[in-house]
């Protein structure tokens, strides 16, 4: 089964490569309000239920894949 994990900075982070595309996006006349690199991933792991799938895909983003400091994850079953 197949989980997205959507990792971001937390809000209180700075988040100077969203700060970046901000000012890129200025300059060229392309306004917003802002913006929020992180990553995605998706992981395909082996469970018979969407539960299971959505723990073990929690243990591997916790274990691994994020930073409880500065990022914040969200997890969805595709």
């Amino acid at each position: 089964m197949k989980v997205g994990v959507k990792i971001l900075p937390r809000t209180e982070v700075l988040d100077s490569q969203g700060r970046a595309v901000e000012k890129t996006l200025e300059r060229s006349g392309r306004l917003l309000n802002s913006c929020r690199v992180g990553k995605y991933i998706q992981l395909d792991v082996d469970a018979a239920t969407k539960d299971e799938a959505f723990e073990k895909a929690k243990d591997i983003a916790e274990f691994v894949l994020y930073n409880p400091l500065i990022e914040s994850y969200e997890l969805e079953i595709l």
